[in-house]
């Protein structure tokens, strides 16, 4: 059992007794944190293995988060009955947006992603269809029903979002050592390698920005789940810099590297309460940090998202 190993099982570990161990103010920080970590896991699949700059993930936490508060308040869905929908409803607005812009690059598909999230935002706050609640957005999200059984407590919630996170590592770890994850490393390195080796480029990013706003999607109907309201400033362009940060601060193509990132851009906010309102600050003084001191990450892939048949044979001669 190597370092990483270790380290994962102990993170895992803590974070399973973890509502037991802190009181409430921290219990909901807690549940953010796995919320904001799953959301940048999903980022991580667009931004670290498929090498798409995307400059506008929140439009998908958003569109779970809505979804999730629009069938609840407006229709009378149960919580757990607007779960499919606020996954596929981001894996839809997902291909509808990135399929005219996915042949891109670099900076031109981060503007176009950045405009994206910018029209994002004004149609919720102008309630244009009528459902967003406008500036004020929604409320009166109710509690989550299991088989007749409430669960309304921070604690159920605080497991929700963890079994999420867990279903997010075991779908990446699948992914990384798949067909689609060989792809997508070919992709994220050569363009023009993968191109000539018979891969088809914008199906695999499409395929990349539809998984990662399904996962984004799930997250957001969580968070929503968790304040038992939404309003556009949670999921406005600053929150995608957000989560586009915790990526290349933490390691891009790093699962250790993401949480590490979750926690310097989140968490460490919270504990310094005084700075909270300088957030953004933080942000900006994180990135250039890390790009000066460490271009990789704090915590960098040592071979990223490659296949493990890929990795060179310590043993081989």
């Amino acid at each position: 059992m190597n370092k990483t190993t270790i380290l994962a099982t102990i993170f895992i570990v803590v974070m399973a007794v973890f509502p037991f161990l802190v009181d409430s103010t921290w219990l909901t920080i807690g549940i953010t944190f796995l919320v904001f970590a799953t959301v940048a896991f999903s980022q991580d699949i667009i931004l670290g293995r498929a090498g798409v700059f995307n400059m506008g993930h929140a439009i998908f936490f958003g569109i779970g988060a809505y979804t999730t508060a629009i069938l609840n308040v407006h229709f009378g869905f149960e919580i757990i009955e607007t779960i499919p929908f606020a996954i596929i409803f981001p894996i839809i607005i997902a291909i509808l947006l990135a399929g005219p812009i996915i042949h891109l690059r670099g900076d031109y598909l981060l503007v176009a992603t950045i405009g994206f999230n910018i029209i994002f935002e004004q149609v919720l706050k102008n309630d244009v269809f009528g459902l967003t609640g406008g500036p004020n957005g929604i409320f009166g999200i109710d509690v989550v029903r299991i088989f007749g059984y409430e669960l309304f407590s921070d604690t159920a919630i605080y497991y929700m979002a963890f079994i999420l996170m867990i279903l997010t590592l075991i779908i990446i770890r699948n992914l990384d050592n798949s067909r689609y994850g060989r792809a997508l490393y070919y992709i994220n390195k050569d363009e023009i390698a993968a191109k000539s080796m018979g891969i088809n480029i914008p199906y695999y990013k499409l395929f990349a920005f539809a998984l990662g706003a399904a996962i984004a999607g799930a997250a957001g109907s969580i968070f929503a789940v968790q304040y038992s309201a939404v309003s556009p400033e949670s999921f406005n362009f600053m929150q995608s810099v957000m989560f586009f940060a915790i990526v290349l601060v933490g390691g891009s193509a790093s699962l250790p590297g993401v949480i590490i990132g979750t926690f310097v851009m989140f968490v460490l906010p919270e504990l310094f309460t005084e700075f909270k309102e300088s957030r953004y600050l933080i942000f900006g003084a994180a990135m250039v940090l890390t790009m000066v001191l460490r271009p990789n990450g704090v915590w960098p892939a040592t071979f990223g998202n490659i296949p493990k048949f890929l990795r060179p044979n310590k043993g081989a001669k």
